[in-house]
């Protein structure tokens, strides 16, 4: 399985290492993405999603049903 988040679609993105004499170096910056188990009252059911952090706060606010019926409608999940 794929590092991208199922809500916000936040995946990996390419940067450089940049030493102390400045020669550049190519790496990588992961998201920080935590599979989590959500209950959802209106499907009285749980749903394993791959998260980042941010999309649990995103998730707290405006709720686990209305967070994925967004990322659905975005095409991310």
């Amino acid at each position: 399985m794929s590092r991208v988040c199922q809500i916000t679609g936040k995946k990996a993105i390419v940067g450089n290492y940049v030493s102390h004499s400045n020669i550049k170096t190519k790496r990588t910056f992961k998201p920080n993405l935590h599979t989590k188990k959500f209950f959802v009252p209106e499907l009285n059911d749980w749903v394993v999603l791959k998260v980042s952090a941010k999309a649990m706060r995103t998730m707290n606010k405006n709720g686990v049903w209305n967070s994925i019926l967004e990322a659905d409608k975005k095409g991310v999940l």
